[in-house]
């Protein structure tokens, strides 16, 4: 299972947010290029980058930041905040990023289908999930849509990969909600990457049993609950 260190930006600063709550902000540098390098240099093989402007503007404010931790960094980077639409996503490409991480585009149907044919197999679905139910729009509105059902029509379309978020758990530090992330894993035919209150070795380790490809962590690293070296151990 990988394990990939969030970076998550807003006003080109690296924050954490606790359950997507943009009023409770926590930066933790002015230098998103400089905390990569740190993550790699740890022995990360992936980040995870979420432009937290372009969630909620609606399209990407960081692609200039992104380009430059492209560029500082040799493990690949997934992108996302604010790409709904396939140009969007050709520019995150040619921007540097390896994959691109599709929300709120996920519900339109014609939409997620241009960003597949755009993009190809760079298309990671996000489902972001409170109570079950799909968040869209940097997690300020809940749909009526379940997890699972989106988790299946995203993959029905060709989207490999499915990057699923507890909003109740993230930034919590209090475990990831295992019995929800179950239900995506084995309701579809994805790799799915587990995001939202890993905290622990065990939490690494419950993710892991539970079939997951990957496993985001963010404040838990920042925090220093968890070291990343620690986190890399239990994964193997």
């Amino acid at each position: 299972m990988e394990i990939i260190p969030a970076i998550d930006l807003r006003g080109g600063r690296c924050v954490r947010l606790v359950q997507g709550d943009y009023s409770r902000e926590t930066v933790f540098g002015d230098d998103p290029v400089a905390m990569a390098r740190r993550w790699e240099r740890q022995g990360a093989t992936r980040l995870h980058v979420v432009d937290l402007d372009g969630a909620r503007e609606g399209e990407p404010r960081h692609l200039d930041v992104v380009s430059a931790i492209a560029r500082a960094v040799v493990i690949p980077i997934q992108l996302g905040g604010g790409i709904r639409g396939p140009e969007a996503a050709r520019r995150a490409v040619d921007a540097g990023v390896d994959r691109v991480i599709v929300g709120t585009a996920a519900l339109e149907p014609e939409t997620a289908r241009k960003i597949v044919d755009a993009v190809g197999e760079s298309v990671v679905g996000a489902i972001d999930a409170r109570d079950g139910r799909v968040a869209v729009r940097g997690w300020l509105d809940t749909t009526d849509i379940a997890a699972l059902d989106l988790a299946r029509r995203l993959t029905a379309i060709g989207m490999r990969w499915i990057v699923f978020t507890d909003i109740a758990s993230d930034g919590m530090l209090e475990g990831p909600n295992l019995s929800a992330l179950r239900e995506i894993v084995e309701g579809v035919d994805a790799s799915v990457i587990a995001s939202g209150g890993i905290t622990t070795v065990d939490d690494i380790r419950a993710v892991k049993e539970a079939g997951t490809a990957g496993a985001i962590i963010g404040s838990a690293l920042y925090t220093g609950r968890i070291t990343l070296e620690e986190a890399l151990e239990a994964a193997c």
